[in-house]
């Protein structure tokens, strides 16, 4: 994984830490996802979980269109201008 989701796993309560560590590893494997298939809304929640671990990602989601760096610039940018600190 990678430091900017397990910070959003951490700040969970510890079911949802072990069941979401689980179901991403689950849905990383292709037999895990087709054991995650047999219940739908599991099999859509890993699938997400490991989109959104993909895209925190910095070299997968600037070609994407998403750069953070870029979007904290903006929002400094935009907070001087209206002078908010």
């Amino acid at each position: 994984m990678n430091p900017g989701f397990d910070a959003f796993v951490a700040a969970g309560p510890w079911p949802q830490r072990l069941g979401t560590r689980a179901l991403v590893a689950l849905a990383r494997r292709p037999r895990g996802m087709a054991l995650l298939r047999l219940l739908s809304p599991a099999d859509q929640l890993g699938t997400s979980l490991v989109a959104i671990a993909r895209y925190d990602d910095p070299a997968v989601s600037r070609p994407l269109g998403w750069d953070a760096a870029a979007v904290i610039a903006r929002g400094r940018t935009l907070r001087s201008h209206e002078g908010r600190l």
